[in-house]
């Protein structure tokens, strides 16, 4: 997957989201682009996808990242978030 020019504005030097996307469409290349911190075929607990999260961002608000990967579908989780995993079905969609 190919970094857009409107993406990368959001991204340190190293990488890290510094900010989250207002607008849905780079919001969604953000999700696209964290969601490769996942493996497939993996089961995280909620503790592992904070640590990842915290990880890939410099803003501190991983709860913000975490909730909307799960409501755009790049992570799925059971109904009491103990279990996370990659959608590799949004991932294939999005022609990873």
């Amino acid at each position: 997957m190919d970094i857009s020019i409107k993406l990368a504005r959001f991204l340190d030097a190293n990488g890290k989201l510094k900010q989250w996307p207002a607008k849905h469409a780079i919001r969604e290349e953000a999700c696209a682009y964290t969601a490769r911190q996942f493996q497939d075929d993996r089961d995280y607990t909620e503790q592992e996808v904070n640590a990842i999260l915290a990880s890939a961002h410099t803003f501190g608000d991983y709860f913000l990242i975490r909730r909307t990967m799960v409501d755009s579908g790049y992570l799925c989780r059971t109904p009491d978030g103990s279990r996370y995993w990659k959608n590799k079905e949004k991932q294939r969609s999005e022609g990873e």
